[in-house]
Parts: structure tokens; sequence; C-alpha cells
């Protein structure tokens, strides 16, 4: 019989059908499952806050994906504590090869590895990094960075509370602790840390609530020495939707760019890949990959990892004919990476808080009808889709189209803040397909 931690994978993966990407990793990232037998799946969150919410909106989400899984009703309880200490849980699960260690320094984010370094050896003590704020475009290695501080304080200080959380996730699990009435645990939760680490920031911007929250959380941590970090795509000042108040917080201490990696950093990125695989690249192969994948530090990955498993699976010798075969795709025109209207409706819908069906629907209330020509004028600009096959997407005509399309143009124009809006749903478009 497969484990109880491999049911509860393809659990996961079923439940993708019914809820959100952005649901999943916010609610479930700490899961694990405890045990199973033929009628029971015992999970486990260390959250008491998570397992209230899981056992009263979630529960029919996972039996049903059991019950397609095992074609039979399963009873399924969610803990706040283990039994028995059986398997000692890490810090951070799935976080492990994100460290110091593992990052490869090069001209373009060695002022950051630095800072990130000062800060892990001494959380909270030297005033000007506090917070440091790295910025930079998508797959950089923010996040990796990020990481790496938890593990490298976390070594060194076991007994620290060290919080990490995106911001997506502290706005939803603000609104959840709201609407439950449970705003002191919210507070309590992260005003207790030593060291608090937020990953894409730039989704609180906008967000009343969140900012109001953030702002007193901010004031808490800082007058007490603890160590904030901050992780976003853009710097502070072009955060246009941020309040003040938090723009000049965020800049009190060090903020730091991460730029596109160099052809040398590349190159040892794609080495550096292929050893933690076993294998030695020849020179012409790291070379071409280095000239040809420019993007990001995640697209080389990717890159690397497509060429390993075409060696895997058909077996030949690895050189430049070979990876031009394997990875030829990526190479073409992006027109081969476009996102999917339903998709894009989506991302609108999560950015809104308005289901997709309601967006692609008939009804015409203000909020609605915003979001709904949002999301035409990012299919329009992100697809090659026509304005009648627009139109068809939602059920109205083409000059409909035309027409929500000229209204968005005109908005994104006038208003920084709308400009911002689109920013952030293609941020959020584009990290899908990354």
């Amino acid at each position: 019989m497969n484990s109880a931690a491999e049911i509860w994978k393809r659990v996961l993966t079923l439940m993708e059908g019914d809820l959100t990407a952005t649901t999943i990793n916010t609610w479930f990232d700490d899961t694990q499952a405890v045990s199973i037998d033929p009628d029971r799946l015992v999970l486990y969150t260390p959250s008491p806050f998570k397992r209230d919410l899981i056992v009263s909106r979630y529960l029919p989400n996972i039996q049903k994906a059991l019950r397609e899984l095992m074609s039979i009703d399963m009873e399924v309880i969610v803990r706040e504590q283990l039994e028995q200490p059986q398997e000692e849980t890490s810090f951070l699960p799935g976080t492990e090869a994100y460290t110091f260690d593992t990052f490869v320094v090069g001209s373009s984010n060695k002022f950051a590895y630095s800072a990130a370094m000062a800060v892990a050896d001494a959380p909270g003590k030297p005033k000007g990094y506090n917070p440091l704020f790295l910025y930079g475009e998508s797959g950089l290695g923010k996040t990796h960075l990020l990481y790496a501080i938890a593990h490298a304080i976390h070594a060194r200080y076991p007994d620290y509370n060290i919080v990490y959380i995106r911001g997506d996730a502290f706005t939803n699990e603000l609104v959840a602790a709201i609407q439950r009435g449970k705003n002191q645990e919210f507070r309590e939760k992260y005003r207790s840390a030593d060291v608090f680490l937020m990953d894409d920031v730039q989704f609180i911007a906008g967000r009343e609530s969140s900012q109001e929250e953030m702002f007193h959380t901010f004031n808490t941590l800082y007058e007490e020495g603890k160590q904030i970090v901050f992780t976003a795509d853009r710097p502070p000042k072009e955060m246009l939707r941020l309040d003040d108040r938090l723009k000049t917080r965020f800049e009190w201490g060090l903020p730091v760019d991460i730029q596109p990696p160099d052809y040398e950093t590349r190159v040892a990125i794609i080495k550096n890949k292929a050893l933690s695989r076993g294998i030695i690249l020849p020179d012409p192969v790291l070379q071409y990959v280095a000239q040809n994948i420019t993007a990001n530090v995640r697209q080389i990955e990717g890159t690397v990892n497509k060429i390993l498993a075409f060696q895997d699976l058909m077996g030949e010798q690895i050189d430049v004919a070979t990876v031009i075969k394997a990875v030829g795709d990526l190479l073409k025109d992006k027109t081969g990476f476009l996102p999917s209207p339903d998709v894009i409706i989506e991302e609108v819908g999560r950015f809104y808080n308005i289901p997709a069906a309601e967006i692609k629907g008939l009804t015409r209330t203000k909020d609605i009808v915003l979001a709904r020509q949002v999301a035409m004028y990012e299919i329009r600009r992100m697809t090659t889709l026509s304005l009648k096959e627009i139109g068809e997407v939602f059920q109205r005509d083409h000059t409909t189209v035309m027409h929500s399309l000229e209204r968005i143009e005109t908005m994104a124009k006038k208003s920084p803040e709308m400009a911002e809006i689109l920013k952030d749903i293609n941020a959020n478009i584009n990290a899908r397909y990354e």
C-alpha cells in the first residue's frame, strides 16, 4: 500500500481541480499526512489557526479527492499536535536545498548575497540592514536568499521564532482571521517573531487592511530589534499603491537590487546544477546554454533539468546537437508560452476576489464589470486571440470587447494605480508559467 505521504501528495494534486494554487499553498503548505488505514486519513498541521480553517472549509475537498483516489468514503482527522514524535519535522520542509552554500554568486547578486549573510550572522544587530529589502525580477534568487537566511539563523539560533510568509498569503490569512474573529491570534503569530521574512511584499500594496496590519507589525518588530527581510519585484518607491508610511519604513534599512546573471554566472549555475545531479557537462554545452538561456536563474535550472531528463530517457550522449534537440522549444518565439484565457481570467478574479465564472457571466455590477474589462484587456495583450474570439469567451460581441479595451487603456494612462494593478496581475499570470 502507498504511504500516507504519497497518498496525501496525490490528494493535493487532485484538489487542484477545485482550489487555486494560492489556496493550496496558503493553507496546506505545512500540512503532513501522519497515517492512513483502510477508512481513515490522519493529517497534522502545526498551526491551530490553519487546522480550524481546514476542518471548517476544506474537509469536503479532501474527502472528494480521497473518494476519487481510493474509491471509498474515508474519515479525515486533522490534528494540531502529533501524538508521538515519530518523525521530527524539518525546518521549512521542502526548502532544505536553498542555502548559502548552494547559491551561485556573481557580479549581479554579490551585494545581495553579502547583505543576506550579514543579516544571518547577526539578525537584528546591524541597524542599517533592518529591514533588508531584496528586489528584482522574478527568478533571480530572491526567495533562495530568503530561505538561506532562515536556515542559517535557525542553525545558529535554534530557539528563535522564525516566521516566513508570502505577501498574498498574509492578506488571505488576515481576511480569514477577521471573518473568524481571531485577529489577536493573527497578530500574536507575526508580532512575536524574532525573524520576520516576507516574500513578494508587493502583494499587500493596495490592500488597506493588510497595509494597516503590516504597519503595526513592522513597528512592533522594528522597535524590539527583531530582524525583518522583504523581497519584491520592484523597489518600494515604485509601489504606487503602497502607503507612504510603509514606503518610508521599507527604505529605512538596506534596499538591494538583484540583476539577471551575467554570462560567467550563468555558466557557473549550469555547471553546479548538473554536478548536483552527478553529471559533468562538456564546455561547449555549458557555453551554448549560457549564451542562449539568459532570462533568469529559474529558467536556466529548468533548462538543465530538461537536458538531463532528455539524456536519461533517450540515452544519448550530451553534446550541443543533443541540447538543441532537448531545449529547442525553449529557444523558439515566446508565442509557445502564451497564457490561456482561463488562466488570465482566474488571476484577474483572484486579484479582485471575484469568481472566474462571474467574470465570464452576465452580471453587470460595477466591480464585476471592471474585472471583466481588465480580463479582456489582458487577454488581448497577452494572447493572439482576435476581438471576436475574446468576445466568445465572455459571451459578448467584438464591439463590447473593443469598448472594454479602450476604457482600460485610458485608465492605465491616466491612473498610476490602474497601471500598478495591471503590473501586479501580469506578474501573477507570468508566475504560473515559470
